[in-house]
């Protein structure tokens, strides 16, 4: 019986086209670094309150999360 069913069932397919894919892993990892910028905004942003030489810190550390986002940009072009 189950050798039947195996016989009538069509050859495996992917559940997403790479085109999706791509958009999904490029729509997860803006989520992602847009998730991490809420923390690391409101730290720099106080901070650099207190003290203005943080600045350059502060702002290394709020845009280091879009690096997330190029990538995905990459790996989409890749696909």
């Amino acid at each position: 019986m189950f050798e039947a069913l195996l016989q009538q069932t069509q050859a495996a397919a992917p559940a997403l086209e790479p085109t999706a894919a791509a958009a999904i892993a490029v729509g997860l990892a803006a989520f992602g670094a847009g998730y991490a910028e809420r923390g690391i905004g409101a730290a720099a942003m106080g901070a650099i309150a207190e003290d203005n030489d943080l600045f350059v810190n502060g702002l290394i550390l709020t845009v280091l999360p879009e690096t997330l986002v190029i990538l995905a940009l990459v790996v989409v072009f890749l696909v």
